[in-house]
């Protein structure tokens, strides 16, 4: 993408009522105008609220809003270029349950209030193999998550990555949390449902390279702050 193309890009995503774009000094150490807000003064209604993290170009945030007209979706990214594809088709089609929010994931808790979130969506997150704070399913941003999810809150986990699939089902057993299903191949399992079955960019791409996408879904609600797993990591190379 050439630079001019990205300037367009920005300059339109100022247009789309639908996408929201804090300032550091917004998020940073404070709480946004909306934390604690989101269905009063964005949705208008009192409909769960479902996030999809590290949400790119918003295929799933999209696809799940169509699918789900009686829930809310939020998309964040902080990728500006991607987000303007989800936030465009939002606006023309003139989708009231999406909103996405261009920002660092990092102020997620400036940003969501108490029970406020139903759901979590992580679809083609980075694994971070070599770091684990930056990992989303590590326990540093599940200790976040369970903050504002509420306690009976989901985090659905699709990937391509079989060290981030493990790594986390590792993480939900040995923190005695509730697992709902764990899958090491949705398509060779026929599990691939209309939910599980919607394709991102990214997917497609790991598809045409043969590999096997997993799913994991489990609640993080835990009295305890979680504790990373003990594992043998290094068998995974992706």
């Amino acid at each position: 993408m050439s630079g001019k193309d990205k300037l367009r890009k920005f300059k339109e995503n100022k247009t789309f009522t639908s996408l929201y774009q804090p300032l550091f000094d917004e998020v940073f150490e404070k709480n946004h105008r909306l934390k604690g807000k989101w269905n009063t003064d964005v949705f208008k209604n009192n409909n769960p609220i479902i996030l999809e993290l590290g949400c790119g170009k918003g295929e799933y945030t999209i696809a799940l809003s169509q699918k789900f007209p009686d829930k809310n979706f939020v998309g964040i990214d902080i990728k500006g270029a991607r987000l303007w594809k989800g936030a465009k088709f939002a606006h023309e089609n003139n989708l009231t349950n999406v909103a996405f929010i261009r920002t660092r994931i990092d102020f997620i808790t400036s940003l969501f209030d108490e029970n406020e979130i139903s759901e979590i969506w992580i679809t083609f997150a980075d694994p971070q193999l070599k770091c684990d704070r930056k990992r989303l399913t590590g326990t540093m941003f599940l200790n976040r998550y369970k903050t504002f999810l509420n306690p009976n809150g989901i985090i659905h986990l699709k990937t391509d990555s079989r060290f981030l699939h493990e790594y986390t089902l590792e993480l939900a057993k040995q923190n005695s949390l509730k697992i709902i299903e764990a899958n090491n191949d949705i398509y060779g399992s026929n599990r691939a449902d209309d939910i599980l079955s919607i394709k991102t960019f990214y997917e497609l791409q790991f598809l045409k390279q043969g590999l096997a996408i997993t799913y994991l879904a489990f609640c993080p609600n835990s009295a305890t702050a979680l504790k990373e797993p003990v594992w043998e990591k290094e068998k995974y190379s992706r």
